[in-house]
């Protein structure tokens, strides 16, 4: 297809797609998929290599958030069946950051529900990251603690993070009708305010919510022009007791093309596949490493993902590997922007990689040889509430729903494990 060869020859050039040429990758046909998979495998493979990097998330906070957001099910009102625990003590994330640094993770991911932090939870988040990086050598951490007020994305960073994540979630004009407690530029803010302080902009969307085309193009060009260095895209888990739990849009055909088309808008960045991905996604799981280049392991916030190990045994069996702690994430050009504005030094790496992460750079040719989360898919938000919640005895999973192809609504796990239980995480 002349649309896929000029997509494959901007993207190895980090030129953006025009938005005609982007909503047209939306657009292919199942019988162009692997054609479509194959193009955008080939940049991911200019910038990345064959390398995947692994995210684990500890959700510091979990439930009862006093905001609206109808994806989500911490949100206000939600009827979902989550665990429900006020934060976690530094020594307690310290330790769950631990599995999944040993199962692989090179990032840790923080995540509190709630509107955003207080001075207090700052200090008290930065006293974990401490922890987390004083018995886990060479570990990145990126803090997720919603809207950010002035002078906090600052304090974390001296506290020792590594990026903040703050997703847009969807386009600027359909994101009133997904929440009413805040603002689509209230999250704009924070992610320029993480931004200013140094700190590694990770942000993304959510696929699913009845969005159209049109909206899913604006939402990744605004994270482009945001400078975002991590994309993660998560795909819509339709939670029983949420309002969308009614929303099954999505297919492994649809998720595979939205993909695509993050990485053709976004070719130099590192585009990860977060929550939702095992129940949509499901048995074309590696089809999608060949676009994205990073993945949540193990569980998400709220729901839980395959197990670590089957994580490990797919990017084996694929023939990709595993992104170790030594190795920059990034494109060295984009490690030196950021190391450039916050007042490091370059990472002097080679092209195929780079540690850091800045703004994206002007288009130009050149190739990059290749090398060897936060987003959760279940959002934010939630104010205190009780201690640990028990842990109720498992359910049997019942039979498919729907016919293959279709939605299975019997692949979404509520969490039982990790983070605010007693009992072993998932990595």
């Amino acid at each position: 297809m002349d649309l896929l060869n000029t997509l494959v020859e901007k993207g190895l050039r980090r030129e953006p797609p025009t938005r005609e040429e982007a909503l047209a990758v939306l657009a292919t046909s199942d019988d162009e998929l692997l054609d479509v998979v194959a193009a955008a495998g080939k940049v991911r493979r200019q910038w990345f290599g064959r390398r995947v990097k692994l995210n684990y998330l500890v959700n510091l906070k979990s439930g009862l958030c006093p905001e609206d957001c109808s994806y989500c099910s911490q949100r206000l009102g939600s009827k979902a069946e989550i665990l429900k625990y006020t934060w976690l003590k530094p020594d307690e994330a310290s330790k769950a950051a631990a599995a999944g640094v040993a199962g692989g993770a090179k990032r840790v991911c923080l995540v509190a529900s709630g509107r955003g932090p207080t001075d207090r939870d700052v200090e008290r988040v930065g006293r974990t990251i401490e922890a987390i990086k004083e018995g886990n050598e060479g570990v990145e951490v990126c803090a997720c603690l919603g809207l950010l007020s002035d002078g906090q994305a600052e304090r974390l960073r001296e506290a020792g993070a590594d990026a903040y994540n703050h997703n847009l979630n969807t386009s600027e004009a359909t994101y009133g009708g997904i929440t009413k407690t805040h603002t689509y530029a209230d999250r704009v803010d924070t992610v320029q305010k993480a931004h200013a302080a140094g700190l590694s902009a990770c942000s993304g969307l959510i696929a699913g919510m009845g969005e159209a085309d049109e909206d899913l193009v604006d939402v990744v060009y605004a994270l482009r022009e945001l400078g975002s260095d991590s994309v993660p895209v998560n795909f819509l888990i339709p939670f029983e007791g949420t309002p969308l739990a009614k929303e099954w849009n999505l297919t492994p055909q649809r998720c595979l093309r939205i993909l695509a088309m993050v990485r053709f808008v976004c070719p130099d960045v590192e585009v990860r596949i977060a929550g939702g991905r095992e129940v949509h996604l499901r048995s074309m799981q590696p089809l999608a490493l060949h676009i994205a280049n990073s993945i949540f392991l193990g569980d998400y916030l709220t729901s839980e993902g395959q197990a670590g190990q089957a994580d490990l045994d797919m990017i084996a069996d694929a023939g990709f590997e595993v992104e170790g702690t030594g190795t920059p994430t990034l494109p060295a050009h984009r490690a030196d922007a950021l190391a450039a504005a916050s007042g490091g030094c370059g990472s002097g790496a080679p092209a195929e990689s780079g540690g850091g992460c800045g703004s994206h750079a002007p288009a130009e040719s050149g190739a990059a040889e290749g090398g060897a989360g936060c987003g959760s898919g279940a959002g934010g938000g939630c104010g205190p509430c009780g201690g640990h919640a028990p842990v109720p005895e498992p359910a049997e999973a019942p039979a498919a729903e729907a016919a293959p192809g279709g939605a299975r609504t019997d692949l979404v796990a509520v969490r039982r494990r990790g983070a605010g239980t007693d009992l072993a995480p998932n990595a």
